[in-house]
C-alpha cells in the first residue's frame, strides 16, 4: 500500500518515487502528507487570489511555505502544520488534493511537476532576496499563476509555455537576489578558504542565508568565537562585508551529504540556516541549531528575533579543538577558493578574448548544481582532473565540493578553476557567458562553452528551467535524470534543446570537444 508519494529529488526511491514509510532524504510519511496538504492549500489560496494577492504578509506566507517543501528542509510535521495553518488564514478556495496529481496522466503530472518544483527551488531565491528587504511583484504574482496552473485542468499545449516561464521568472528572481547580495555586503573577489580549524571555541554555519550570517557575525563579535561556514555558506567570504569580520575564519567539512559522518562529536554548535539538514544523529544532536523555515523535531529554533545567544552559549561550552586541526576537501586539498563572481571574472573579460582568439584557452566548461550521495557522482571530479589543460572549470553551487580542493593551475595567467558562488550564482554564469558572446559576436550556444549539471533538488530544477527559457542548448545532466519528466516530455527536451544525460567523462568530454 503507498504511504506516501514523492519523487521530487535525484536519489527518489528506484528512480520512480518514494512510496513506503520514510523516504530516501529521512522525510516521514506524515511530513509528506503534510507538505502535500500545504501544497493543495496554496493552490487554494492562489485561486482566491488570482493574479496577485496584494499583501506582503501573504506574499511572504506563500515564498515560506513553498520553500518549507524543497528536500532537506523540513522534517517536522508540527512546523509543517503551523505553514498550512498560516497559509489558509488568509482564505483559500478549492484546495487541491495532490493525489490527483501523483495518479494524473504521466506527461500532464511531468509538466505540472516541473511547474511545481521549479517554483519551489525559485522561492527559496525570493526568501533570502525579501529577506534583505527586495521583492518583486511579478516574481511574486507568478507564484499564484504557477500553483493555479498546477491545480488546474490544463493541457500540454498550456502548460508547456508555463514551464519556460517559471525559467523566466527564475531568471528575474536571481538577478534580484544577486542585486540584493552585492549592494548588502558588497562585489564578491576572489578569496583562498583554508580549511583549517583553529583552536578555540567555534560555529559552523551550513545554508545560504548570507543575512543569518552577517547577524551571527555581528554577535560574536569580541567574545572569542571564530566562525566557519559549511556548504553552499563557502561563497560568503568573497563578500567584503562579510569578510571584513576577523572571526570569519575558514570552511568546515565538504559538502552536505557528508555532515553525518562529519559532524559526529564535533565540539562546536552547528547552524542550519536553508537546506540541507539530514536526519540529525545521536552523536551530534545537542549541538545543532535550525532558523528560518528549516525545522527538524527535537532540534533547538532560533526564531525570527534572530538571537543566537544560545549558540554561542553552546561555542563557549563546548570549547572547540584544544589545538588547531588541519582538515581537507574530498581529493586531500586543504584550501579552497571561491569569490569568482561575475563581476570579477568579467573584469578580465579582454584577457580571456585575447587568450581564445590566440588558442591559449580551448574551451570554458560550467560544471554546476548539486551534490548528492548517490553513487555515480565522482563522474564531476573525473570529469574536471580529465579536462584539457587549457581549458577553464567554471562551477556553482554545491557540486564544486567534488573537485574545488585540486590544484588546477592556471592558463593564459588566470586561475583554470574560478568558483562563481552558490546555486543562484548561476546567474553570473549567465552574464558571463553573455558578454563572452557579445565580445566574440556571437550567440551563447557558438561559444566554446559547454555545460555539464549535476542535479538533486528543486533549485536545480528552476536553473535549468532558466538555461532553456535562454535557448541554451546541449546541456548534459546527471548522475541520472529526474524521475519526474516523462517519456513524450524528454523528447520534447531533446528535440529543441538536445539535452542530454551524462555518460563517462572520456565519452562526453570526446562529444563536448568534437
Amino acid at each position: 500500500m503507498e504511504k506516501m508519494f514523492c519523487y521530487q529529488c535525484e536519489q527518489t526511491a528506484g528512480c520512480t518515487g518514494c512510496m513506503g514509510n520514510t523516504g530516501v532524504c529521512g522525510k516521514s510519511s506524515e511530513v509528506a502528507g503534510l507538505q502535500d496538504e500545504l501544497t493543495g492549500a496554496l493552490i487554494g489560496l492562489a485561486n482566491k487570489y488570482g493574479e496577485s494577492t496584494g499583501s506582503a504578509a501573504a506574499d511572504k506566507a506563500v515564498i515560506d511555505a513553498l520553500f518549507t517543501t524543497i528536500t532537506n528542509v523540513n522534517f517536522n510535521p508540527v512546523t509543517v502544520q503551523v505553514q498550512i495553518d498560516n497559509v489558509r488564514s488568509f482564505g483559500t478556495e478549492n484546495e487541491y488534493d495532490m493525489k490527483a496529481l501523483w495518479h494524473e496522466n504521466e506527461d500532464i503530472r511531468s509538466l505540472k511537476s516541473l511547474i511545481l518544483f521549479g517554483i519551489r527551488g525559485m522561492s527559496a531565491y525570493a526568501h533570502h532576496a525579501a529577506a534583505l528587504g527586495y521583492t518583486d511583484r511579478e516574481v511574486n504574482d507568478f507564484f499564484l499563476k504557477a500553483l493555479r496552473m498546477v491545480g488546474s485542468d490544463a493541457g500540454m499545449d498550456e502548460l508547456l509555455p508555463v514551464v519556460l516561464e517559471v525559467g523566466e521568472k527564475n531568471f528575474k528572481c536571481m538577478s534580484l537576489l544577486d542585486k540584493a547580495n552585492t549592494e548588502s555586503y558588497g562585489t564578491p573577489a576572489p578569496v583562498t578558504v583554508p580549511l583549517k580549524i583553529e583552536k578555540g571555541p567555534f560555529i559552523v554555519i551550513s545554508g545560504h542565508d548570507l543575512r543569518d550570517l552577517k547577524l551571527l557575525l555581528e554577535q560574536t563579535e569580541g567574545k572569542g568565537i571564530n566562525i566557519y561556514t559549511h556548504g553552499e555558506m563557502l561563497p560568503a567570504h568573497g563578500y567584503p562585508e562579510l569578510k571584513k569580520y576577523p572571526q570569519l575564519k575558514g570552511n568546515f567539512g565538504t559538502a552536505w551529504q557528508n555532515q553525518q559522518k562529519e559532524f559526529a562529536d564535533i565540539p562546536a554548535p552547528v547552524l542550519f540556516t536553508t537546506n540541507c539538514i539530514m536526519p540529525v544523529r545521536d552523536s551530534y544532536q545537542d549541538r545543532v541549531f535550525t532558523t528560518s523555515v528549516v525545522s527538524y523535531p527535537e532540534i533547538r529554533h532560533i526564531g525570527d528575533d534572530k538571537d543566537f545567544s544560545a549558540v554561542i552559549e553552546k561555542a563557549l561550552e563546548l570549547g572547540g579543538y584544544a589545538e588547531d586541526t588541519q582538515f581537507t576537501g574530498i581529493n586531500g586539498g586543504e584550501v579552497v577558493t571561491t569569490g569568482f563572481g561575475h563581476d570579477a571574472i568579467l573584469s578580465h573579460a579582454g584577457e580571456v578574448v585575447d587568450a581564445v582568439k590566440k588558442g591559449d584557452i580551448s574551451h570554458f566548461f560550467l560544471v554546476g548544481g548539486c551534490d548528492g550521495a548517490k553513487p555515480g557522482r565522482n563522474y564531476y571530479t573525473e570529469f574536471v582532473k580529465k579536462a584539457p589543460q587549457d581549458s577553464i572549470i567554471l562551477s556553482c553551487a554545491c557540486g564544486k565540493f567534488r573537485f574545488n580542493d585540486l590544484d588546477l593551475g592556471t592558463v593564459a595567467g588566470l586561475p583554470r578553476y574560478m568558483d562563481l558562488g552558490q546555486c543562484n550564482d548561476a546567474f553570473g554564469a549567465i552574464k558571463v557567458a553573455v558578454a563572452l558572446a557579445e565580445a566574440f559576436d556571437c550567440e551563447v550556444n557558438d561559444l566554446p562553452l559547454s555545460i555539464v549539471l549535476s542535479w538533486y533538488e528543486q533549485k536545480a530544477v528552476c536553473i535549468l528551467l532558466t538555461l532553456l527559457y535562454l535557448g541554451i542548448k546541449d546541456i548534459l545532466l546527471g548522475p541520472t535524470l529526474p524521475a519526474f519528466v516523462s517519456p513524450n516530455v524528454l523528447n520534447v527536451l531533446v528535440e529543441n534543446y538536445n539535452i542530454g544525460p551524462t555518460s563517462t567523462p572520456d565519452v562526453d568530454l570526446a562529444k563536448l570537444l568534437g
